[in-house]
């Protein structure tokens, strides 16, 4: 008699238990995050890190055209470009000091009538209606051109004699008896915060209607049922629904309006008028004009340091608000 077996067949019903997966080599998953991430450290690096740094040691040496072919034997400073800058008795001072002025009018005008004119433009095409897409299109063409061709565009049309504007109030609607000036004199102010505002509004608008995607319209028809305004709706629901919008995107168009240079220099020129001598502007006036490039390197940190202490400022009080709404 042949010898009875005691293993046991394996059931055809019964799936086979998978191989164990075999581990991945550590140091790989270690430092691969870091190795894709090298390209992208040594362009901010070039790019904005040593530009940076840079600027900082300009502005304590007098680099100034005497050396600018021997730059690193320009003698040291010390605070003395940063005191030029900040004292006001003297016309570098003063002309810093109504530059940073004119700016702050500037980025108030521009942040505030672009973020009314995209919050009033995304709440009238979040209903459904004919022709939407359209007008979602054609309010989206200032942003997606191309900068320098709508400022250049700009310039013709504000043109005293040639240009559109005045040919429009002057000729057609006779809303002015003679035409202006519009690049020139206390017109230019009116002319760059007009130009800023058409290319600034269409990205807020674009935020809102983001924003606005993501509030149900349960919350609107419950309203309306007890008897809200569209008023109502928009201070009761809107505004709080959209504040994490809101906080990030006011604070990325003023830093973009406060540091706005292509504007002003694509539709002015180097010789840009008072009333539209914007701070970044300035500065690089006060730097490549006089080739002084101390003082004005002394002027880029100080803006640096403004524009930093108004956004640590604005984030503190974001997230206090954040937590006491929490």
């Amino acid at each position: 008699m042949p010898p009875t077996s005691t293993t046991t067949p394996p059931r055809a019903d019964v799936a086979p238990a998978p191989a164990a997966a075999a581990p991945r080599p550590r140091g790989r998953r270690t430092w691969f995050p870091y190795l894709i991430l090298i390209p992208a450290l040594l362009l901010e690096l070039l790019i904005h890190i040593v530009p940076m740094v840079t600027g900082f040691w300009m502005s304590f040496v007098e680099l100034t055209k005497f050396f600018i072919r021997r730059w690193t034997d320009a003698p040291f400073a010390g605070l003395e470009n940063y005191r030029i800058a900040v004292d006001v008795s003297t016309p570098v001072g003063q002309g810093l000091l109504t530059s940073f002025l004119v700016t702050v009018a500037f980025t108030l005008l521009v942040v505030s009538l672009s973020w009314a004119i995209g919050m009033a433009a995304a709440v009238a095409l979040q209903r459904t209606f004919r022709g939407r897409a359209v007008f979602r299109t054609l309010f989206l063409v200032p942003y997606a051109l191309p900068m320098y061709a709508a400022v250049i565009t700009w310039n013709f049309m504000l043109q005293r004699d040639t240009g559109a504007v005045n040919h429009v109030l002057v000729d057609q609607l006779g809303i002015l008896d003679e035409a202006p000036f519009w690049l020139i004199g206390d017109n230019a102010f009116v002319s760059v915060v007009v130009v800023a505002i058409w290319r600034m509004w269409p990205f807020a608008f674009l935020m809102f209607m983001a924003g606005l995607q993501s509030i149900p319209g349960e919350l609107y028809e419950a309203s309306a049922l007890d008897g809200a305004s569209p008023w109502q709706q928009w201070r009761r629901i809107t505004l709080p629904q959209l504040n994490a919008v809101n906080s990030t995107m006011l604070l990325v168009m003023f830093l973009w309006v406060f540091n706005d240079f292509n504007t002003p220099y694509v539709l002015f020129g180097t010789a840009q008028p008072a009333a539209g001598d914007l701070i970044s502007f300035h500065i690089y006036n006060a730097s490549f004009l006089t080739w002084d490039f101390g003082t004005g390197s002394a002027m880029s940190v100080l803006l640096l340091l403004f524009l930093l202490a108004v956004s640590l400022g604005y984030l503190h009080l974001t997230q206090r608000k954040a937590k006491r709404d929490a």
